[in-house]
């Protein structure tokens, strides 16, 4: 067995605390002794899952870079934006880092982050954890044994989920490009990672991008509509009724996300939800907010050899996360067919 690792989680949100639960499944193989977040709430519930000592427990991660090294790495799970300052901190303190994706928001902060992992010699991994899917990886298996020959093209669509585009990317933490990206680095670079993945050796040389924000503005809000699902009279036969989305999973006994991120106060009931979505963000009628992200974009790549790819993201779908991947070869039998067939369903089926 390899030795157990000890972590540092900074930011104690959805996906920190989602990571921290390695340890919960495979306590010899990794340990949680430290958590940092401003907020009291998340970092005392990391705290209490894990046992961890109080005096590891920030409300500011440049408090544990003051320390000597007390972890064998971080695991940085901050904002988008703020992934820079931390994963520089930590590796010139010496941690290994597992740094949630997108690595940074602009390419100088990106290549500032591997050089100073690089001059530290400490590991950097960026959560692009589609790369090890069991689809994926039976993907580029066939893929590197020739079983279609040479690739010729890619084409592949991530359906974001109506109701999960409205819940993060009109009224969430990712609506503003300022205040966080742009939809399709914060939503799909593990798409456009994972066509890259499955190019192998292969350079991209040519890059051609289209999108817009589509529906999401106030000239589409509905006659009679209100500024909150609360008090809104059409919000029965709205698809993004904040009621439909939180109060009745609510009403229901689940408060798990998307729920859950709706009451940012560690209390979760009927009655924060309901308050939450009477005072917060994720009550607001998805016509009035401040979101400017797009909402449908395209990418076209060419490859060196002449191969190419086309990816699109879409909001506007029924199912969420149910990806479509499609991959042309110069070799074609039947078996081909068929196991390539295979493959797509297990997609398809698994991310539902």
């Amino acid at each position: 067995m390899p030795p157990c690792v000890t972590v540092l989680i900074i930011g104690a949100g959805c996906r920190g605390k989602h990571y921290s639960y390695f340890a919960v499944h495979f306590p010899n193989r990794m340990k949680v002794v430290g958590v940092a977040d401003p907020r009291a709430f998340a970092r005392n519930d990391l705290q209490k899952i894990h046992s961890i000592d109080k005096k590891n427990v920030f409300n500011d991660w440049k408090v544990a870079t003051e320390r000597e090294r007390f972890a064998d790495a971080v695991i940085i799970a901050t904002p988008d934006r703020l992934h820079k300052a931390p994963a520089i901190a930590f590796a010139n303190k010496g941690y290994h880092i597992l740094l949630e994706k997108p690595m940074a928001v602009t390419p100088e902060d990106c290549k500032e982050i591997v050089s100073v992992c690089t001059a530290n010699n400490v590991m950097l991994a960026v959560c692009h954890v589609l790369r090890y899917y069991p689809a994926s990886l039976k993907i580029k298996e066939l893929l590197d044994a020739g079983a279609i020959g040479d690739i010729c093209h890619i084409q592949h669509l991530e359906p974001v989920g109506f109701w999960h585009f409205a819940h993060s990317f009109v009224r969430g933490n990712w609506r503003n490009e300022a205040e966080s990206t742009f939809s399709l680095l914060a939503k799909s670079c593990h798409d456009i990672d994972l066509i890259n993945f499955w190019m192998g050796d292969k350079r991209c040389l040519k890059v051609s991008s289209f999108g817009s924000l589509s529906h999401f503005t106030n000239e589409h809000k509905p006659k009679g509509a209100a500024s909150r699902c609360l008090d809104c009279s059409v919000e029965q036969t709205c698809p993004y009724s904040a009621k439909k989305i939180y109060l009745q999973r609510a009403e229901k006994g689940y408060f798990n996300w998307p729920v859950s991120v709706v009451c940012n106060s560690g209390v979760c009931d009927i009655e924060a939800v309901t308050e939450a979505l009477r005072s917060g963000p994720y009550g607001r009628c998805v016509y009035e907010c401040d979101n400017d992200v797009v909402s449908n974009q395209v990418v076209n790549m060419e490859f060196e050899g002449g191969a190419t790819a086309a990816f699109t993201m879409m909001a506007f779908t029924e199912r969420l996360g149910t990806r479509k991947t499609t991959i042309y070869g110069t070799k074609v039998n039947e078996w081909v067919i068929a196991t390539l067939f295979t493959i797509t369903s297990y997609w398809a089926q698994s991310c539902s």
